[in-house]
């Protein structure tokens, strides 16, 4: 082999390995930055590309997903001097890798800084009630903040989340016994609701029940003097006929002694003796009653009085 085929071999071994050193792969969701002789050239994204070997290089090999970078827990102090540990993750997406590359220096790290520098700031204006309750405000303004200021480097970052709040030791037991006495106010508060129920479904209860007893006492009442009305009214109607009867006996024993019958004079005489030894009988101070001598007399007079019944009861 002479030399002259030795150097076309050297040539032709020279030229395959400058090729092959040309040919670029950029895999699916990364973008290479492309240096010729130190200066940007330009941006290779996913396919088979070529380059000018010893003249151009890849700079940079830039993943575009979306990444998820973990911010260091820090110590921040609260608007009321509360010191809290805290501790967060940021979710970012390169869209320009020639930026991403060129306009800041490690943006991994700057991003981290970045998200501690805003979290100190952000949570430093708020009380501890604010940041244990209104977490969501929070990562809210710091995507704001974060997002405006990394938007030079070609960057997106689409979420901020703060993963941990951490208070003192003392905070967390004062916050406990907080916790139990406002559950106890809450307790007692509902017995105290329940006993007012209690009491006024009992006061309710005896006011209805002495309405009912009212009204039934009531109507007994009303029973009553009906009873009485009618207990009177038979009375006055027993009376009438006594009345009656002894009008109808007065005008016959008038009538006998208008014709002159001795039985009808004797039984007059005798019952107003009846009557007046009844008088005498029914007073206080009366212990011994004497009958006279002419109590046989009025005893005959009674018996004249069957006499004259038998008389009247005669038909004519």
């Amino acid at each position: 082999m002479g030399m002259g085929s030795i150097l076309a071999f050297a040539f032709l071994a020279f030229a395959l390995v400058t090729l092959f050193k040309g040919v670029v792969t950029v895999s699916q969701s990364m973008e290479y930055t492309i240096e010729r002789f130190g200066k940007y050239r330009g941006t290779f994204g996913p396919g088979l590309h070529w380059l000018i070997p010893f003249v151009d290089r890849v700079a940079r090999r830039i993943p575009m997903m979306e990444q998820v970078l973990d911010v260091p827990t820090q110590e921040v102090i609260t608007k009321d001097n509360a010191m809290v540990a805290v501790d967060g993750v940021v979710f970012y997406q390169v869209l320009d890798a020639a930026k991403a590359d060129y306009e800041i220096h490690n943006l991994e790290y700057a991003i981290a800084q970045l998200a501690q520098t805003n979290l100190r700031t952000v949570m430093g204006s708020m009380d501890l009630d604010e940041l244990l309750s209104q977490r969501d405000a929070i990562n809210a303004r710091l995507l704001t903040v974060i997002d405006e200021a990394t938007t030079p480097w070609g960057l997106k970052v689409t979420r901020v989340e703060v993963k941990d709040i951490r208070p003192p030791q003392n905070l967390v037991d004062a916050m406990a016994r907080q916790m139990k006495a406002e559950r106890e106010k809450r307790a007692n508060i509902l017995e105290a609701e329940g006993f007012r129920a209690a009491a006024i479904l009992k006061a309710e209860g005896e006011r209805q029940a002495q309405i009912l007893a009212a009204e039934a006492e009531k109507q007994e009442q009303i029973l009553e003097a009906e009873g009485r009305k009618e207990a009177a009214f038979r009375d006055a109607e027993a009376r009438e006929r006594q009345a009656e009867a002894e009008a109808r006996a007065t005008t016959m024993v008038s009538e006998a002694i208008a014709k002159g019958d001795i039985q009808a004079i004797n039984y007059f005489i005798a019952t107003k003796y009846v009557e007046a030894l009844t008088t005498i009988g029914a007073a206080e101070n009366s212990k011994l009653v004497l009958m006279p001598l002419e109590a046989s007399s009025v005893i005959g007079a009674i018996g004249g009085i069957a006499e004259l019944a038998k008389s009247v009861n005669k038909p004519a």
